[in-house]
């Protein structure tokens, strides 16, 4: 295995650069470049999204239709075209408090009568998910609850329990490892959202992202 090398990432907008520089030349804002250890052939974890295509004629392919898992919430599953689709990812986003963590638990617990799913909490404890759950009665019994923000061990969560639906609550609290930046920084945001992105795809399971919206967009 070759040796990893090292590049510097802006916290702030999440450009990559070889050498360390005072100012970050793509958003100018300064010290704000950080070293992370990358590991040499790294881009082929990518390979499983990009299999090579041919160009092909629309009116040549077959249309594909895929299931789709019902939520039971009428006008969300109308906005996602009828339900959530196995291996699909969806960004719910939004300024904070507007109610996106609600929705999200009333759908998760409507889901989880019928499908294996997973609500994965780094904003709040489960104890204070549990307060928010009875005071808009939402039905706990079947719905598995993980408090965690490390990706690698949301992960592995997923991979061993198989749900068809995971929430994940929210993106700017996960970090992974590969990075040394602080969660919520546009380079660990962006990673974590692409590394989850991929394990979607991989294991075909339906992945909802919360995304709050601020003052730097």
């Amino acid at each position: 295995m070759m040796a990893p090398r090292s590049q510097y990432v802006c916290r702030e907008c999440g450009a990559a650069f070889a050498k360390w520089q005072g100012q970050c030349p793509a958003c100018n804002a300064w010290n704000t470049l950080e070293e992370t250890r990358v590991e040499r052939g790294a881009s082929g974890r990518f390979e499983p999204l990009a299999a090579p295509s041919p160009v092909s004629l629309l009116a040549e392919v077959p249309p594909e239709s895929s299931p789709r898992l019902a939520t039971g919430l009428e006008e969300f599953d109308r906005v996602l075209g009828g339900g959530m689709v196995p291996g699909s990812v969806v960004l719910i986003g939004g300024d904070p408090g507007i109610g996106k963590s609600t929705l999200l638990l009333q759908t998760l617990a409507s889901l989880a009568q019928t499908q294996p799913v997973l609500y994965v909490t780094g904003e709040e404890s489960l104890g204070q998910v549990a307060l928010r759950a009875q005071r808009i009665g939402v039905d706990g019994s079947r719905l598995p609850m993980l408090a965690e923000i490390s990706l690698e061990r949301i992960d592995a969560a997923i991979r061993s329990t198989r749900p068809a639906v995971v929430v994940i609550d929210s993106i700017q609290t996960v970090f992974t490892d590969q990075l040394q930046s602080a969660p919520g920084s546009v380079a660990q945001v962006r990673e974590c959202a692409a590394q989850l992105t991929r394990m979607a795809k991989q294991q075909g399971v339906a992945v909802v992202m919360i995304g709050h919206v601020t003052k730097e967009g």
